[in-house]
């Protein structure tokens, strides 16, 4: 009797908490809903789309960083471009780069549209991020903004070593010789390493390819630039990734002369949930360091070698 009466309270707190659980997810899940904006709706003639944080494809792969996904983007690029009211679309650039095919998806819908597109660069526009700006009819960028950045990486954490030391055996077992490729249980061979260098180089080329005809240059002219260092604004104007210095000022004054419009913006952007502020309180902490690891260890191996641009 005495050891069922003990089992009670248990049985009862693990309810309760699986409640709460249930509950706190539905209210995130309603609060999401309810804040998502609807950009059909805004007045303005000018649609102003930040693009700022890490890009990726799903924004549900911002658990703990701030992302900007390019679903979301493209979407409020085509619903701006389609929208008769909106006569230009500012791209508010703040990335430091992201996922190579967040960066193209977006650049792509970018030159699909058909209204006036400006690139505001603000603290930083590099690598995907430039990718993007590229894209565009011009580029704004101040003085000081960190761009360019043409180039892309692979990266993942190794603990072949670390097993070594504690006598710990890797058993290898794969149909497929490349299949375990990037594990971090065993190092690189010779023919792995070139092969994944070879995809790096490719993608790199893709990207020079795309700098060059968004800005009318030739590959030869931005291959030189392509070495993945960054430019200040003033740099990257004389080199030609640029095209005026200044702010969001200049930007409006370019627009105002060219259209011959007096610009009201309408920001087209997802309100933050509770979910995201959430997150942005673990990215505070010692999250990214165990999630690194965690993905090293656990995750597929295109999840271990995704290509950063």
């Amino acid at each position: 009797m005495k050891e069922q009466t003990n089992r009670k309270p248990w049985g009862l707190i693990i309810f309760v908490l699986l409640l709460l659980f249930l509950l706190s997810t539905i209210f995130v899940g309603i609060i999401s809903i309810s804040s998502s904006i609807d950009v059909d709706l805004l007045s303005g003639n000018v649609a102003l789309i930040p693009v700022k944080g890490v890009i990726t494809v799903d924004p549900a792969s911002g658990w703990g960083e701030r992302v900007v996904s390019s679903t979301e983007i493209t979407e409020f690029i085509e619903k701006a471009d389609k929208n008769p009211k909106i006569e230009a679309i500012i791209l508010d650039i703040n990335s430091p780069g992201g996922s190579a095919v967040a960066s193209e998806e977006i650049a792509v819908a970018v030159k699909k549209a058909d209204k006036t597109t400006i690139a505001l660069i603000r603290e930083v526009g590099a690598s995907g991020g430039y990718w993007i700006a590229s894209a565009a009819d011009q580029i704004v960028a101040n003085r000081m903004s960190v761009t360019g950045s043409i180039g892309v990486f692979s990266s993942y954490l190794e603990f072949s070593g670390l097993l070594r030391d504690y006598n710990v055996t890797y058993q290898r077992l794969v149909s497929g010789e490349y299949k375990d490729m990037g594990s971090p249980f065993k190092e690189l061979t010779p023919n792995e390493r070139g092969l994944l260098q070879s995809k790096l180089d490719r993608i790199h080329s893709f990207f020079i390819e795309e700098v060059a005809v968004n800005r009318g240059l030739s590959y030869e002219q931005v291959q030189p630039l392509s070495t993945g260092a960054f430019y200040l604004g003033i740099e990257a104007k004389e080199l030609g990734l640029v095209d005026v210095l200044g702010g969001k000022q200049e930007v409006i004054d370019i627009l105002e002369k060219e259209l011959n419009i007096t610009v009201e913006l309408a920001k087209y952007e997802r309100k933050k949930t509770l979910f995201d502020v959430f997150g942005e309180v673990m990215n505070q902490r010692s999250f990214h360091l165990g999630r690194g690891i965690g993905s090293s260890m656990y995750g597929s191996e295109t999840d271990r070698l995704k290509v950063w641009a």
